[in-house]
């Protein structure tokens, strides 16, 4: 598989790629920047948030919803910006965020100094408060069956599962799908195969994994921080990979890039949020 650069963004710490599929667009943040990027060949459409931006989702119907410092709010398709949930905790953030089958936002937070314990996971939509005693909640996604949902705390250096009502949405029964032993689980995506892919903080690498758990392959990246990844493209079938440069002496010429692996595999389609 070849890597290339698909952006140079020079991002300090690019994260959550999402592809959306109604504009043709790439939507990365730099979380300490306080910048969404919504990426294409035409250009690079930049949203200053004001705030840390831990990630950005799209909206059904346009616009966006941002997982922020103090809580979630939304962009509508004209920019006006709206909160949807507020919980400012001194010396916290938003982190990583996804959408789930349903349409509601998974929203997680994190200490800026990765104090233990002090970060949680929330639903919004209805908000509830799913996940406590996080430190780095980080990446999330589903199976292709809306069965089972995965989670990364990256303290923790596991890839947890989840299973999934399907009448509420909600979660139980968490255990280890898998470990890392070199670097940390960071962003993550799951395949058409209900494989995950997930990207190695401190790895050089994007690992995928099979649905029992077994590492099936091991992609090396040009840059020590590869933070989140997912697929996208007219057929959803080239892998886009955030890096950042955040920490590194010497980051290299690849480090804060959007990253791609044409044709990496089969992804599936990101839901906007609906709620």
């Amino acid at each position: 598989m070849r890597t290339e650069v698909a952006y140079e963004l020079g991002a300090e710490l690019g994260e959550g790629p999402t592809w959306d599929a109604r504009t043709g667009r790439l939507i990365v943040v730099d979380i300490l920047r306080s910048r969404v990027h919504q990426l294409s060949p035409g250009g690079d459409q930049v949203l200053q948030t004001g705030q840390h931006v831990g990630a950005a989702k799209p909206r059904a119907g346009g616009g966006l919803v941002v997982n922020l410092r103090d809580g979630v709010g939304c962009y509508s398709p004209d920019g006006v910006f709206s909160w949807l949930a507020e919980w400012p905790v001194p010396g916290r953030r938003g982190n990583d965020a996804a959408v789930d089958p349903w349409g509601r936002l998974w929203a997680g937070t994190m200490r800026y100094d990765e104090g233990e314990n002090g970060g949680c996971l929330y639903r919004v939509g209805e908000t509830i408060d799913l996940i406590t005693g996080a430190t780095v909640s980080n990446g999330i996604a589903w199976s292709p069956d809306n069965r089972l949902m995965y989670y990364i705390d990256s303290h923790t250096r596991r890839i947890d599962v989840f299973d999934v009502d399907a009448d509420t949405g909600l979660v139980r029964d968490r255990r280890t799908f898998a470990t890392v032993d070199t670097g940390f689980p960071d962003g993550m995506t799951v395949d058409a195969d209900g494989c995950p892919w997930v990207a190695v903080w401190d790895g050089s690498a994007v690992h995928r994994y099979t649905p029992d758990g077994r590492l099936d392959r091991v992609v090396e990246v040009p840059c020590a921080r590869p933070t989140a990844c997912t697929f996208g493209g007219a057929d959803l079938r080239d892998l886009y990979i955030t890096t950042a440069t955040i920490g590194l002496d010497d980051p290299g010429p690849y480090a804060g890039s959007v990253l791609v692996i044409p044709g990496a595999g089969q992804g599936l389609p990101s839901p906007a949020f609906a709620w």
